[in-house]
């Protein structure tokens, strides 16, 4: 009887072993094929240089703590007013900074202009009718709307104060007098897709009368910043508004973007991963996480028509007094000619 036991057992242990040894075999022979087959598909080369595309853990692991933030104690997503507008400057890069403002995960922004300021039909409506047109976010997000035409539009300033006298504005700019050609070259291209014709630019900017800058045309107007930023300055004080490099944003967008934290007292969460640029399209793109990336509208970044050199430098010698004005009231100098 004991013999039969001990022969039992010592069956059960050789089958517990062979078992045991197939189960090391083959762990041993898995990650030999891991190791063969890693040099056709490395993660490195997948997502460029190490350090240079690699997620940042900790804003990753700040997002899932933010989301839980927002959600704890029974937090539900609202229409809500927005915190900060971006209140222009036509064609100096407000969609742009809107997007990349969204890779922020407490910023949620209005996916179209709203031009309730500008527009009395639509302020006629009432804020109500406003609020119903911003997206759903969380009590301890940012809601941001961009409308550049608020910028130039007289009656705004007030309007917006009386909604919320303590709001941030965001204020982005270009050169003046490339701004004014890119203006142009957006209507330039409607009027083409309708089979209309249009002047010159230098018709336009220029009075054929006087030989001297048309203050009357549009693009011009729009691009002397400080008589607009005057009129803002009557309801709001500077300290409100912070003031973006546009061209900068397009050449080095991570600088730009971190100002803007800051001015909105955000935790600082945009990072170089977020921002790729795209050779094909010439400028940065956007990447939200692994699988999503985003690129803006083909209808950015226009070839711009070429220009008399003499309508280029009358333009800037016009611009120049109003731009140092423009350095003295903001306190941020750029380099424009």
């Amino acid at each position: 009887m004991l013999f039969k036991q001990q022969a039992l057992l010592r069956q059960k242990l050789f089958v517990l072993g062979s078992l045991a040894i197939g189960s090391l075999l083959y762990l041993v022979a898995r990650v030999g094929s891991l190791d063969r087959l890693q040099p056709l598909c490395p993660i490195d080369g997948r997502f460029g240089p190490r350090g240079q595309d690699e997620i940042p853990l900790r804003a990753l692991q700040f997002k899932r703590g933010l989301l839980h933030e927002f959600r704890k104690g029974n937090a539900t997503k609202e229409q809500q007013l927005p915190k900060a507008i971006i209140i222009g400057v036509r064609k100096g890069g407000t969609r742009a900074l809107l997007e990349m403002l969204n890779l922020h995960p407490a910023v949620v922004k209005a996916s179209q202009e709203i031009h309730f300021f500008d527009n009395d039909e639509n302020y006629a409506k009432g804020i109500e009718w406003y609020r119903k047109k911003m997206p759903f976010s969380y009590p301890h997000q940012i809601t941001i709307e961009k409308s550049p035409a608020y910028f130039i539009t007289e009656e705004v300033p007030e309007r917006i104060y009386k909604m919320n006298s303590s709001i941030k504005l965001l204020i982005i700019v270009r050169e003046p007098t490339t701004r004014a050609i890119s203006d142009y070259t957006q209507v330039l291209e409607g009027k083409e897709r309708k089979n209309k014709t249009y002047y010159k630019f230098e018709k336009l900017a220029i009075d054929p009368n006087t030989c001297e800058v048309n203050t009357k045309y549009k693009a011009v107007r729009t691009s002397i910043y400080t008589k607009h930023l005057e009129r803002w300055l009557k309801y709001f004080p500077i300290e409100q508004f912070h003031i973006v490099d546009g061209d900068r944003l397009i050449t080095e967008p991570l600088p730009e973007l971190q100002l803007v934290e800051k001015f909105l007292n955000l935790p600082p969460r945009i990072s170089q991963y977020n921002l790729y640029f795209n050779a094909t399209r010439g400028f940065y793109c956007l990447r939200f996480n692994v699988v999503f990336n985003k690129c803006l509208a083909g209808s950015k970044g226009r070839i711009h028509p070429e220009v008399d050199t003499s309508v280029i430098t009358k333009l800037r010698k016009f611009f120049h007094p109003f731009n140092q004005k423009f350095y003295q009231i903001t306190g941020r100098t750029f380099n424009w000619p």
